[in-house]
């Protein structure tokens, strides 16, 4: 039987399929941003903050795991938050320039949902996107954003599961002293 750890190594951020997705959702972004905005544009630097958010925030949340649910909870809810900010962006984007923003029904939208649920590696989006009008790239970013959104939500019902299970830090740390004092 192993012993519980009152500080276990947490944080493997990288292993988060929110966290890969957020990262492809920051490169896009980012390309996206510098290849189609005007620069001098303050949009440019809002969107790329809101998706570099999404994605600092899974990491902080994830890496302080260890000793913060009530941390990993409220930062992984930023994060959920900085998405929607971007998510209106693209949206924004979309209908200030008379784009047409794929519909639910639509072939487009439902074949990218389809590569969204295989493909979270940011070198295969960058790849589709080289080679797509800006308009088409705004469309693939909200299907990611929805869908990142989405897993976000059932992360956070999955932190707040544990929280309610297992309890908090303090809880755990006076847990294994009273363990440890009986067992003396």
């Amino acid at each position: 039987m192993s012993k519980e750890e009152l500080i276990p190594r947490m944080g493997n951020f990288r292993k988060l399929i929110t966290y890969q997705k957020s990262e492809s959702i920051f490169d896009i972004t980012f390309y996206f941003c510098n290849k189609y905005l005007n620069k001098g544009d303050r949009t440019i630097d809002q969107m790329i903050q809101a998706a570099r958010s999404t994605k600092q925030n899974i990491v902080e949340g994830s890496s302080a795991s260890s000793v913060s649910k009530e941390t990993e909870i409220k930062l992984t809810s930023v994060a959920k938050a900085s998405l929607q900010e971007l998510l209106v962006d693209y949206e924004d984007f979309l209908r200030t320039r008379n784009h047409r923003q794929w519909e639910e029904d639509s072939i487009e939208l439902i074949k990218m949902r389809d590569i969204g649920k295989i493909h979270n590696d940011t070198k295969y989006y960058m790849n589709l996107i080289s080679t797509r009008p800006p308009e088409t790239i705004a469309n693939i970013s909200i299907v990611l954003i929805k869908q990142t959104d989405y897993l976000l939500f059932r992360q956070l019902k999955k932190l707040e599961e544990e929280f309610l299970n297992q309890g908090g830090f303090k809880e755990k740390m006076t847990r294994m002293r009273i363990e440890k004092r009986n067992k003396n």
